[in-house]
């Protein structure tokens, strides 16, 4: 029963001091945690210094790595079982925002996510299943996972900025083109990004792009 799994991690208030008027909302990669992109928090509230920003830890332990958690198993060759595992993993995520929300007194249009990696599909997967549409999403380094069931489960449609390393060494810097070709195929507003010479991570520059794309969509 995935009622009964709650998610927790680290936080950092608004810079501002006052009570939140938005919320970010971080998904770790596989086999990290959420003390792994919290560390981006100072950087995005020098533009959002209004926001709270929460960095959940994925439900499970990384099966494969022997540490960190994972929000599916990456690596399940039987193509039915890992849907149904990201679903699981979606039902989870909602109902962590859904609450953030409600206990904020925010509502989906004050709300950004922000993905890297396995992070960025699950980011992905969530947001246009969700009845309201969120600010906007920023997946870095990921995919888009089950694309050809995006159009008949769509509900809304969040701006998305994606960024990705042309040096990425674990999932190819091709699959950037193939999620933003099939959101834009969906109506979904995309604004993709590739960074010269970078590998399977997040650098100054991309922070820069997300910084401004959550500035946008926040209307601020």
């Amino acid at each position: 029963m995935t009622e009964a799994i709650t998610l927790s991690g680290p936080s950092m208030p608004p810079a501002s001091g006052g009570a939140p008027r938005q919320l970010v909302v971080f998904l770790h990669g596989f086999g990290a945690d959420g003390n792994d992109l919290i560390g981006l928090a100072p950087y995005f509230a020098r533009a959002l210094p209004d926001t709270e920003f929460l960095s959940p830890h994925a439900p499970y332990p990384c099966q494969m790595a022997g540490f960190g958690r994972q929000w599916f198993n990456v690596y399940d060759a039987d193509p039915a079982g890992r849907l149904a595992a990201i679903r699981v993993a979606a039902e989870i995520i909602d109902r962590f925002l859904d609450e953030a929300l409600a206990a904020r007194n925010l509502t989906d249009s004050q709300l950004a996510l922000v993905g890297f990696s396995q992070g960025t599909m699950m980011s992905l997967f969530v947001a246009p299943r969700r009845a309201q549409p969120c600010a906007g999403v920023v997946g870095y380094s990921g995919r888009l996972e089950s694309p050809d069931l995006l159009e008949k489960e769509i509900r809304s449609r969040p701006p998305v900025l994606l960024v990705h390393g042309d040096r990425d060494e674990l999932l190819p810097v091709e699959l950037l083109d193939r999620a933003a070709e099939m959101l834009g195929r969906n109506r979904i507003p995309v604004e993709h990004h590739v960074r010269p010479g970078m590998g399977h991570s997040i650098d100054e520059v991309g922070m820069d792009l997300g910084n401004r794309f959550l500035t946008r969509a926040f209307g601020l």
